[in-house]
Protein backbone atom coordinates (compact mmCIF):
# COMPACT_ATOMS: atom_id res chain seq x y z
CA UNK A 1 0.00 0.00 0.00
CA UNK A 2 1.32 3.46 -0.93
CA UNK A 3 0.87 6.43 1.37
CA UNK A 4 0.36 9.92 0.01
CA UNK A 5 3.19 11.91 1.58
CA UNK A 6 2.80 14.82 -0.82
CA UNK A 7 -0.10 16.39 1.03
CA UNK A 8 -0.20 20.16 1.40
CA UNK A 9 0.60 19.85 5.10
CA UNK A 10 3.59 17.57 4.38
CA UNK A 11 4.92 19.98 1.77
CA UNK A 12 4.51 22.90 4.20
CA UNK A 13 6.36 20.99 6.94
CA UNK A 14 9.20 20.10 4.53
CA UNK A 15 9.37 23.73 3.37
CA UNK A 16 9.49 24.99 6.98
CA UNK A 17 12.22 22.49 7.83
CA UNK A 18 14.17 23.61 4.77
CA UNK A 19 14.04 27.23 5.96
CA UNK A 20 15.11 26.27 9.46
CA UNK A 21 17.99 24.17 8.10
CA UNK A 22 19.08 27.01 5.80
CA UNK A 23 18.98 29.47 8.69
CA UNK A 24 21.08 27.14 10.85
CA UNK A 25 23.67 26.70 8.13
CA UNK A 26 23.73 30.45 7.48
CA UNK A 27 24.32 31.21 11.15
CA UNK A 28 27.16 28.68 11.24
CA UNK A 29 28.78 30.20 8.18
CA UNK A 30 28.37 33.73 9.51
CA UNK A 31 29.87 32.83 12.87
CA UNK A 32 32.95 31.47 11.09
CA UNK A 33 33.15 34.11 8.34
CA UNK A 34 35.92 36.71 8.39
CA UNK A 35 33.89 39.85 8.99
CA UNK A 36 36.60 42.20 7.72
CA UNK A 37 35.48 41.63 4.11
CA UNK A 38 31.90 42.70 4.55
CA UNK A 39 29.97 45.54 3.02
CA UNK A 40 28.40 48.05 5.38
CA UNK A 41 24.78 48.56 4.38
CA UNK A 42 23.24 50.86 6.94
CA UNK A 43 23.20 52.32 10.40
CA UNK A 44 19.97 52.18 12.32
CA UNK A 45 18.59 55.53 13.39
CA UNK A 46 19.20 55.93 17.08
CA UNK A 47 16.22 56.50 19.30
CA UNK A 48 16.42 59.42 21.72
CA UNK A 49 17.12 58.52 25.33
CA UNK A 50 15.09 59.96 28.19
CA UNK A 51 17.50 62.90 28.56
CA UNK A 52 17.01 63.91 24.93
CA UNK A 53 20.42 62.72 23.70
CA UNK A 54 20.46 60.16 20.91
CA UNK A 55 21.56 56.63 21.80
CA UNK A 56 24.60 55.30 19.91
CA UNK A 57 23.72 53.93 16.46
CA UNK A 58 23.84 50.25 15.57
CA UNK A 59 26.17 49.25 12.73
CA UNK A 60 24.57 46.89 10.18
CA UNK A 61 26.89 45.00 7.82
CA UNK A 62 25.84 42.89 4.85
CA UNK A 63 27.61 39.52 4.80
CA UNK A 64 25.89 37.67 1.97
CA UNK A 65 22.80 37.70 -0.23
CA UNK A 66 21.40 35.11 -2.59
CA UNK A 67 18.36 34.94 -4.86
CA UNK A 68 16.20 32.00 -3.82
CA UNK A 69 15.37 30.34 -7.12
CA UNK A 70 12.86 27.92 -5.53
CA UNK A 71 10.95 30.94 -4.21
CA UNK A 72 10.53 33.44 -7.06
CA UNK A 73 10.93 37.06 -5.98
CA UNK A 74 12.58 36.13 -2.66
CA UNK A 75 16.15 36.47 -1.48
CA UNK A 76 18.14 35.30 1.51
CA UNK A 77 20.20 38.00 3.22
CA UNK A 78 22.69 37.60 6.03
CA UNK A 79 23.77 40.61 8.10
CA UNK A 80 25.56 41.36 11.33
CA UNK A 81 24.33 44.01 13.73
CA UNK A 82 26.72 45.60 16.21
CA UNK A 83 25.18 47.48 19.11
CA UNK A 84 27.53 49.86 20.91
CA UNK A 85 26.91 50.16 24.66
CA UNK A 86 23.48 51.76 25.23
CA UNK A 87 22.34 51.35 21.59
CA UNK A 88 18.55 51.34 21.01
CA UNK A 89 16.64 50.64 17.78
CA UNK A 90 13.49 52.55 16.83
CA UNK A 91 10.23 50.60 16.51
CA UNK A 92 10.28 48.94 13.08
CA UNK A 93 9.34 45.92 10.99
CA UNK A 94 11.24 43.90 8.42
CA UNK A 95 8.48 42.35 6.26
CA UNK A 96 10.72 39.28 6.28
CA UNK A 97 11.40 36.09 8.17
CA UNK A 98 14.32 37.06 10.41
CA UNK A 99 16.39 34.47 12.29
CA UNK A 100 18.72 36.09 14.84
CA UNK A 101 21.71 34.48 16.60
CA UNK A 102 23.66 36.34 19.31
CA UNK A 103 27.45 36.23 18.92
CA UNK A 104 28.66 38.61 21.67
CA UNK A 105 27.21 40.57 24.58
CA UNK A 106 23.52 40.67 25.52
CA UNK A 107 20.56 42.11 23.63
CA UNK A 108 16.95 42.74 24.59
CA UNK A 109 14.29 41.92 21.97
CA UNK A 110 10.51 42.03 21.78
CA UNK A 111 7.87 41.91 19.06
CA UNK A 112 4.40 43.38 19.51
CA UNK A 113 2.30 40.96 21.54
CA UNK A 114 5.34 38.95 22.66
CA UNK A 115 7.41 38.92 25.83
CA UNK A 116 10.56 40.99 26.21
CA UNK A 117 13.55 38.63 26.26
CA UNK A 118 17.22 39.11 27.07
CA UNK A 119 19.47 37.10 24.79
CA UNK A 120 23.07 36.07 25.44
CA UNK A 121 25.68 34.47 23.11
CA UNK A 122 24.23 31.34 21.53
CA UNK A 123 20.60 32.44 22.01
CA UNK A 124 18.21 32.82 19.08
CA UNK A 125 15.19 34.99 18.23
CA UNK A 126 12.67 34.99 15.38
CA UNK A 127 10.65 37.79 13.79
CA UNK A 128 7.94 37.03 11.25
CA UNK A 129 7.04 39.22 8.25
CA UNK A 130 4.00 40.68 10.04
CA UNK A 131 5.75 41.29 13.38
CA UNK A 132 6.44 44.79 14.66
CA UNK A 133 9.81 44.89 16.44
CA UNK A 134 8.98 47.03 19.47
CA UNK A 135 12.18 46.50 21.49
CA UNK A 136 15.70 46.04 20.17
CA UNK A 137 18.59 47.25 22.31
CA UNK A 138 21.90 46.44 23.89
CA UNK A 139 21.25 45.14 27.41
CA UNK A 140 24.47 46.82 28.59
CA UNK A 141 25.45 50.47 28.92
CA UNK A 142 29.14 49.48 29.11
CA UNK A 143 29.71 46.49 26.78
CA UNK A 144 29.03 46.13 23.02
CA UNK A 145 26.82 43.37 21.58
CA UNK A 146 26.85 41.66 18.20
CA UNK A 147 24.45 39.31 16.44
CA UNK A 148 23.93 37.79 13.02
CA UNK A 149 20.56 37.80 11.25
CA UNK A 150 19.47 35.61 8.35
CA UNK A 151 16.48 37.12 6.52
CA UNK A 152 14.19 35.67 3.89
CA UNK A 153 12.59 38.68 2.20
CA UNK A 154 11.19 40.11 -1.00
CA UNK A 155 14.05 40.77 -3.40
CA UNK A 156 15.14 44.40 -3.22
CA UNK A 157 12.86 45.27 -0.29
CA UNK A 158 14.35 47.61 2.33
CA UNK A 159 15.60 46.00 5.54
CA UNK A 160 13.78 47.95 8.23
CA UNK A 161 10.66 50.07 7.84
CA UNK A 162 9.90 52.44 10.71
CA UNK A 163 6.57 52.04 12.49
CA UNK A 164 4.95 55.05 14.11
Amino acid sequence: MTRNVGSKRSRMNRRTLSWVAAAGIAVGIAAAAPLGRTERVASAQAAPEAGGAAAPEAKVTKLFSKDLEDFPGKEGLMITVEYPPGSVDPVHRHRAHAFLYVLEGSVVMQVKGGKEVTLKPGDTFYEGPDDVHTVGRNASKTEPAKFVVFLVKDKGAPLPTRVK
